[in-house]
């Protein structure tokens, strides 16, 4: 591993969880909701891009930050799926699943951001 983030259980568990939301959003380009698709893929990115851009560093307080919005990231799909599902746009199945997953996400993010010294 190159990176400091890639060894990381939280890093890895949202980059698991971006493949099901990825598939998502191409079933939503393919409805031609393109925006909702555009929106979808960034805020699943910005999960494990802020935990890897925050385990970049030089201090526990500047990490806790980018964990804080890594976390606020997954409540933001959370809330997309939520509301595709209630639009008609996504069956349950389809959302179920990443909900709980991103649910786990968000808890292992704030227990490890519990670890740091800040």
């Amino acid at each position: 591993m190159l990176f400091r983030f890639q060894n990381m259980d939280i890093w890895q568990r949202g980059a698991a969880i971006s493949a099901p939301i990825f598939q998502l959003a191409d079933k939503l380009e393919q409805n031609h909701l393109y925006r909702f698709a555009e929106q979808l893929r960034a805020a699943i990115l910005s999960v494990t891009n802020n935990i890897a851009e925050g385990s970049g560093s030089t201090s526990d307080a500047e990490f806790a930050q980018f964990l804080n919005i890594a976390r606020r990231s997954v409540f933001e799909v959370a809330n997309m799926l939520l509301m595709f599902h209630q639009f008609g746009i996504c069956r349950e199945e389809e959302v179920s699943a990443p909900l709980c997953e991103l649910d786990q996400l968000s808890r292992m993010i704030l227990a490890f951001r519990r670890t740091l010294k800040t």
